[in-house]
């Protein structure tokens, strides 16, 4: 996924940084050519592929502010040639996680409307014949609007819905059978993908659905660690503060200084010594000092729960 690194930083807005990565202007050169015909003059081209960008800009707040109601985390977004990527961290709940999600082609739904009566009032004024290039363009962001829509609905991993599937499974099924259907799941959608990049002799949709097929394959990955996770046992007599889960007896967690793993309920790092000032939920993410989860409980720690 995109970060900040190789990123511009464009402005600050309702507390979410918006940085537009650096291939967003190599792409945008080679997409202005190829449809240098399509107007009079190259201005509306430019302005068309500003106005994708902005509807991508739009759906990505949509994700930064619903994740926010939740209670959850949303500082920056990054913009690059596939799209956009808002970093999200909502609490992990499985109704926080299906809004914070939904609300990106939430957006792209209200544009409907929007763009639907625009064209209808130009068509009216007769812009075909006055304005046709303005007309040509709102046409041409509908489109794209529509495409955007429907595409980000796919229920492939790591699309928006196959992410919004994953969120409905989990009501149902937990947090890490969810993540292995959805995975599972989406590897069928990126044959499809993979088939009508083919048809068609799409680059764009080859290279998008290599970047859809990669995603999975982590998502896949990181659903076979959490089920490896629930089988450990947890401590009696400790809990979460923030979501009152146990946490596992093991060594789960990774040393802040040498990245090895041991277990900060035990002993400092066995490995270079520091001393952890506190630990991560692995269920919720919340991060906390030791002495907020409690006293070490007596005998065993019971099995977690499946």
């Amino acid at each position: 996924m995109p970060g900040q690194q190789g990123a511009i930083r464009l402005f600050r807005l309702l507390g979410i940084d918006v940085f537009l990565h650096w291939s967003w202007f190599v792409v945008a050169v080679l997409e202005l050519q190829s449809r240098s015909g399509e107007y009079a003059s190259p201005v509306w081209n430019v302005l068309e592929y500003l106005a994708l960008f902005l509807i991508v800009l739009l759906h990505e707040f949509g994700h930064s502010l619903a994740c926010r109601q939740t209670g959850g985390s949303a500082e920056h977004i990054v913009l690059w040639p596939l799209g956009g990527v808002a970093y999200v961290n909502p609490p992990q709940r499985p109704g926080a996680t299906l809004w914070s999600l939904a609300a990106g082609p939430l957006v792209n739904v209200a544009l409907v409307p929007i763009l639907l009566g625009l064209g209808w009032a130009g068509a009216r004024l007769g812009w075909s014949r006055t304005h046709p290039d303005l007309l040509g363009l709102v046409h041409a962001v509908f489109f794209v609007n529509v495409v955007i829509l429907i595409f980000n609905l796919l229920p492939v991993y790591p699309l928006d819905g196959g992410k919004i599937l994953r969120s409905l499974l989990w009501f149902a099924i937990g947090k890490a059978r969810s993540l292995l259907a959805a995975t599972l799941v989406g590897f069928l959608g990126v044959l499809g993908l993979g088939w009508l990049a083919f048809r068609l002799e799409s680059g764009w949709l080859g290279i998008l659905t290599v970047f859809v097929a990669l995603n999975c394959w982590n998502g896949f990955k990181q659903a076979r660690a959490l089920l490896e996770l629930a089988r450990l046992p947890r401590r009696s007599g400790l809990r979460c503060p923030s979501c009152g889960v146990a946490p596992p007896a093991g060594a789960v967690w990774g040393c802040a200084q040498c990245k090895r793993p041991f277990d900060p309920f035990e002993t400092r790092c066995p490995w270079c010594g520091d001393e952890p000032g506190g630990a991560r939920c692995v269920d919720c993410g919340a991060f906390s000092p030791l002495a907020a989860w409690g006293g070490a409980g007596e005998g065993p720690p019971p099995r977690a729960g499946g």
